[in-house]
């Protein structure tokens, strides 16, 4: 396979490095050198790739072109490149629509729409795709966990689901700061809080077909302070205001 990126940031860069990885038969990964620093850096660290001239020239020596632009700059950018009719095009874009990537791009074409994360880098983690295709299935699965989706509607779900890692972080990020301000130095705070959560992570691992639910009232003692911690978070609209987020990225994502 010759594969092009079109867009050399975070989930092209870590897409690359777990395809360098695999045992997959890829002859070349041609890259954008729009992003001169990391499109040199990825050809030097990997053998397979190399730099195109332009994003032209990508998509002229690729079989199949990987879209990983910002939502905000992607119909200036695949508007200004022609593509092969019946090329086969992967949308890594969350926010707009396989219809409106089609009508920019003005050819038929085969587009699916995937949903890689930072993880793929080390081939773990589940990447969702839709409509499912064969090939890209053994992509995906050569980087974790393939998830072909046969429903769109599902798929813009999962891709809201996805969107959850900033509030992640954003609430260890707030426990850490009230860790430190209180009085618990800003390094064995963030230091406890991160083998905490790896800790939890793991307990998901390990039980794959047990319920979140069921893991919360697990994980938390009848009367104790982690069910009053939930309690209280509940009770002051946490868990309502994470599913008016959820449901504000959906439409979103839908409104591509």
């Amino acid at each position: 396979m010759k594969l092009g990126f079109v867009g050399t940031g975070t989930i092209s860069s870590a897409v690359i490095a777990g395809l360098a990885k695999s045992s997959l038969d890829i002859e070349e990964v041609i890259v954008s050198p729009r992003n001169a620093e990391t499109a040199a850096r990825l050809s030097e660290q990997h053998a397979l790739v190399s730099v195109g001239k332009d994003n032209q020239d990508v998509v002229d020596r690729s079989q199949i072109v990987f879209l990983a632009v910002r939502p905000q700059i992607a119909e200036a950018v695949i508007r200004d490149i022609h593509f092969r009719s019946g090329q086969h095009v992967v949308s890594f874009i969350p926010v707009v629509s396989p219809e409106t990537i089609a009508g920019w791009i003005g050819v038929p074409v085969k587009i699916t729409q995937a949903l890689p994360l930072p993880f793929v880098a080390h081939r773990l983690g589940a990447t969702a795709f839709y409509p499912p295709e064969e090939t890209i299935s053994a992509i995906f699965s050569a980087l974790g966990t393939a998830v072909a989706v046969t429903d769109r509607r599902e798929y813009e779900l999962l891709t809201t689901g996805s969107a959850l890692m900033g509030t992640y972080f954003g609430i260890l990020e707030s426990a850490e700061r009230w860790l430190t301000e209180s009085g618990v130095p800003s390094l064995q705070a963030h230091a406890y809080l991160r083998q905490l959560f790896t800790g939890l992570a793991y307990a998901t691992a390990v039980s794959p077909n047990a319920a979140f639910a069921e893991l919360r009232s697990e994980f938390s003692t009848k009367g104790g302070l982690n069910e009053q911690i939930f309690r209280d978070f509940q009770g002051s609209g946490g868990t309502a205001a994470l599913e008016g987020a959820l449901a504000g990225a959906l439409a979103r994502v839908r409104g591509g």
